[in-house]
C-alpha cells in the first residue's frame, strides 16, 4: 500500500511479547488486518497505522485487542463496526487487590469468565492489569456491567442474576 496517499496516521504501543502475535508467521496476521481495514501497519518500537481515519480507528482497535491478550481471530471481529472493545484497567489497585479482582472475573477453573462469554456472546481476555471485552454492540453493555459488578465486589450469584435480568439494548 502506498502510505503517502493516506490522510491519517496513529501510533500505538503494545507489549513486546505480543508483537510476534500481531505480525504472525510470514506477516500473515498483519496482512489480514491491513486487508480487512484497508490500512498499512508498520511494527517497530511502536505500531504505526496509516490509512483513512475510520479504517485507522478499526485497525487500532484490532491491534489494541491483540496487545491486551486476545487471539488474532477474536481481535479481527473489531474490523466490523458492529463490534466493540472495552479495556478495564486495574492499574490503580495494589498487586494483591489486582490478583483478587482478576481472579473474581476468571472464577474457579475459569467458570465465571466462561459463563459471561456464553451469556453475552463475547470474548474476555485477562492480561496484565486489565480485563478486556470484545462483543457485538447488542451484548456489550451486559458483558461490561457484569464484569464491573464482579470488580465492585458483588457476589457471583448477584452478578449472574443481574446478567439474566438485563435486556439487550
Amino acid at each position: 500500500m502506498d502510505t503517502e496517499t493516506f490522510p491519517h496516521r496513529e501510533y500505538i504501543q503494545i507489549p513486546q511479547e505480543r508483537l510476534p502475535i500481531l505480525i504472525g508467521r510470514h506477516s500473515a496476521i498483519k496482512n489480514i488486518i491491513e486487508a480487512k481495514t484497508q490500512t498499512a501497519i508498520t511494527a517497530g518500537e511502536s505500531v504505526e497505522i496509516t490509512g483513512p481515519p475510520e479504517q485507522v480507528f478499526l485497525a487500532k482497535n484490532v491491534v489494541k485487542a491483540i496487545a491486551r491478550g486476545f487471539d488474532p481471530q477474536q481481535a479481527l471481529l473489531l474490523a466490523d463496526e458492529e463490534y466493540e472493545l472495552t479495556v478495564i484497567s486495574l492499574g490503580n489497585e495494589s498487586k494483591n487487590t489486582q490478583q483478587r479482582l482478576l481472579g473474581r472475573v476468571i472464577g474457579r477453573a475459569g467458570q465465571a469468565k466462561k459463563n459471561i462469554e456464553k451469556s453475552c456472546t463475547c470474548h474476555i481476555a485477562v492480561y496484565g492489569k486489565t480485563v478486556s471485552v470484545i462483543s457485538h454492540l447488542d451484548d456489550h453493555k451486559k458483558a461490561t456491567q457484569t464484569i464491573e459488578d464482579l470488580l465492585a465486589g458483588h457476589t457471583h450469584a448477584y452478578a449472574f442474576k443481574r446478567l439474566g435480568e438485563r435486556e439487550p439494548l
